[in-house]
């Protein structure tokens, strides 16, 4: 019974794995054919991805190779025209060679012609000059027969008679030609100054040595004196300016020859009287600011005027020496404003004539930079504007503009001639300078005396405040020629002994003078 049981158990087991392996092999079977659909299906979609992909790169391609093609047509293109033009100017060239070859041909001819014409006359002046000197040896033989005398005797005798007419004749031509000369040179140099005056504002006020700081009210007064006078001492002893405080109402006069001391002196005083604190730490605080403040502005001034003037390259510290310049003052005229108009009339005289402009006007701008420095080193201001324009690497060209505008040296350019007649030009005008009388007086003495120390002069006189000197000869012991000869001497002798501003002209009057009685 129990053995029949295993078996029939076994049985229905064998039955169960038959019926299980028939299960999974239909289902395994199934799997099989879902996985092979989902194969093709994979397979149909990479196939129509790939030939999404391989339209769209076509598309790609045929765009790129589109442009491309425009690019290379393009290209093609430019270079053509490119093509043309030097064809064309080929063919421009060859035609102008074809015809300055025709011109050249023309000129040889026209050269060979004139060869043989002038061959010709050559042949023909020799025959007539063989003519000549034998007809002249046999007139010479006449006269001398005629005359008793050889022909050395007879040249001497006419040398000298004519000798006097000679000279007379000689002093008139060159007198001629020098009016003619000094006219049209005149009337072109005042041409061209006029024209440069014209186009230059320039200030005309003349600078003084005191200035004046305005105060809120006659209280600060006290406050600027200090208990004491301690306030006052600091500042005259920080700035080194004589502060004068007297009744002008509501001001101080600050009293001093240094322009940029003054300056600081009144800006220190207005930024003590802004600040309210005024005791000496406080007052020494505040010059030192100012002082460095002044160095910067100083700069920037110097900086402004060569951008104004189109002056580029200068060395920084050359710069500062020029801004330093605008608180200095020479016969009160403002150094700084004085530099700037002479580069700017310079600059235009030399636009004008052709000059170097940039070396007219860097030379005008630093011909005074000596004045910067002159009250603190020894030399005078041109000795140390040649050496600064040396030190700061500046142009030769430039440097002997400097150095030559005061005469120290001779002229070697057309630049340096220009640089002086602009300073001359600025420093003449009206109202730009002052000058004390009694220099002014001997100068003009001095002037008179030199025109009276020639012989034959009778009187003279300065006139136009020293531009002119007027001299009366005395017709018996000057004649006309030799008028001529001592007006050139004592202009000459003018210029060796005087130092003057522009130019002294000298007039020389001889006169005639007979009278008699009808009686």
């Amino acid at each position: 019974m129990h053995i029949n049981a295993m078996i029939a158990f076994a049985a229905v087991a064998a039955v169960v794995i038959v019926l299980w392996y028939i299960v999974e092999i239909r289902l395994a079977g199934r799997r099989v054919a879902e996985a092979t659909m989902k194969a093709e299906e994979i397979t149909r979609s990479a196939h129509q991805e790939a030939e999404r992909i391989k339209k769209e790169k076509l598309v790609e391609a045929k765009d790129q190779i589109f442009d491309w093609r425009s690019e290379a047509e393009k290209e093609i293109q430019v270079r053509r025209r490119e093509l043309n033009k030097l064809e064309r100017r080929l063919s421009r060239k060859e035609d102008n060679l074809q015809s300055t070859e025709q011109s050249v041909l023309r000129k040889e001819r026209d050269c060979d012609r004139r060869v043989r014409k002038v061959q010709n006359q050559e042949r023909s002046l020799g025959g007539k000059e063989r003519q000549l000197e034998a007809l002249i040896v046999e007139q010479t033989s006449q006269l001398e027969a005629v005359a008793g005398m050889t022909a050395e005797e007879a040249k001497k005798v006419l040398i000298k008679s004519i000798e006097g007419q000679a000279l007379h004749d000689a002093a008139m031509l060159a007198k001629r030609i020098e009016d003619e000369a000094r006219e049209n040179a005149q009337r072109e140099a005042r041409k061209i100054l006029a024209q440069a005056i014209q186009r230059c504002a320039a200030e005309h006020v003349v600078e003084s040595t005191v200035s004046v700081v305005d105060l809120p009210s006659d209280d600060m007064k006290g406050r600027i004196i200090g208990r004491e006078g301690r306030n006052i001492r600091a500042l005259e002893q920080a700035t080194g300016v004589d502060l004068i405080v007297d009744d002008t109402p509501e001001a101080v006069i600050l009293s001093g020859f240094d322009p940029l001391r003054r300056e600081i002196a009144k800006l220190s005083i207005e930024l003590l009287i802004k600040d309210g604190r005024i005791h000496p730490s406080r007052i020494e605080e505040v010059v030192s600011k100012v002082e460095k403040e002044m160095g910067e502005k100083v700069r920037e001034e110097g900086e402004q005027v060569a951008f104004e003037l189109g002056i580029h390259n200068i060395h920084p510290d050359l710069l500062r020496l020029v801004g330093k310049l605008k608180y200095r003052t020479s016969y009160g005229q403002n150094v700084l404003f004085h530099s700037r108009e002479v580069a700017y009339l310079a600059g235009i005289m030399a636009r004008e004539l052709e000059a170097d402009v940039n070396v007219c006007k860097r030379a005008g701008l630093l011909h005074d930079v000596g004045k910067a420095v002159d009250r603190d080193m020894e030399g005078t201001h041109l000795q140390l504007g040649v050496e600064l324009a040396r030190k700061y690497g500046e142009s030769p060209e430039v440097i002997h503009a400097m150095e030559a505008h005061h005469f120290d040296v001779e002229f070697r350019t057309l630049e340096a001639v220009l640089v002086q007649s602009a300073d001359a030009t600025s420093a003449a005008r009206p109202g730009a300078r002052r000058e004390v009388l009694e220099s002014y007086v001997k100068r003009l003495e001095k002037l008179e005396e030199i025109a009276a120390s020639f012989p034959g002069v009778s009187r003279a006189f300065a006139l136009q405040a020293g531009r002119e000197v007027r001299i009366i000869v005395e017709s018996s012991k000057v004649s006309d020629e030799q008028a001529f000869w001592l007006t050139k001497d004592i202009t000459k002798k003018i210029e060796n002994e005087l130092q003057y501003p522009g130019q002294i002209k000298v007039t020389l009057i001889r006169e005639m003078r007979v009278v008699d009685y009808a009686k």
